[in-house]
């Protein structure tokens, strides 16, 4: 990522974005912990990450730990689809970033009981990822091993992912 800062008008559309993602019975089980580089926050969020992971979003304009409530706020009932749902906002919020000509990169890497900790969450949400959110940067800026990394990366076959009728080892 480039380093430059962001300000609201360019991060808080990609919020916006999420906000309309479908959920069961319309429920928005999703919470946004944001941080911009240039903020008092930055630190906490940025001291959760694993180290390779520092190592690259240094030069983010934010960083996002995304969660869910786990039960419905009409009927407190658990809701078995919180975190697709959650993915579903997440979804939204990459998409609209890429439509900005943003790059907005999801993480697992970060200690995710510091993350409830540190970040006050309460028990009845998960935590769920991190997000990388910045101006795009040239590569050639990047540690080298992490240079040879950035190209689009395989995906699997749809014969390992689509399945008729019932689930098989070999799909295909």
């Amino acid at each position: 990522m480039s380093g430059e800062p962001m300000t609201d008008e360019e991060l808080l559309p990609l919020f916006e974005a999420a906000r309309w993602a479908p959920s069961s019975r319309n429920n928005q089980p999703w919470r946004f912990i944001y941080a911009k580089r240039e903020s008092v926050y930055w630190g906490t969020l940025f001291g959760l990450l694993v180290e390779f992971n520092q190592l690259w979003v240094k030069d983010a304009a934010a960083l996002v730990v995304i969660i869910s409530k786990k039960t419905f706020d009409f009927n407190g009932q658990p809701s078995a689809t919180h975190a697709f749902d959650t993915g579903a906002a997440w979804e939204n919020l990459a998409l609209e970033a890429s439509a900005r000509g943003l790059v907005a990169h999801g993480m697992e890497g970060f200690d995710y009981e510091a993350a409830r900790r540190e970040l006050h969450v309460p028990d009845e949400y998960d935590v769920h990822a991190m997000i990388a959110i910045g101006k795009a940067g040239d590569p050639k800026n990047l540690p080298f091993d992490l240079q040879e990394r950035e190209v689009p990366s395989d995906r699997r076959p749809l014969s390992e992912l689509v399945m008729e009728g019932r689930f098989t080892v070999d799909a295909a």
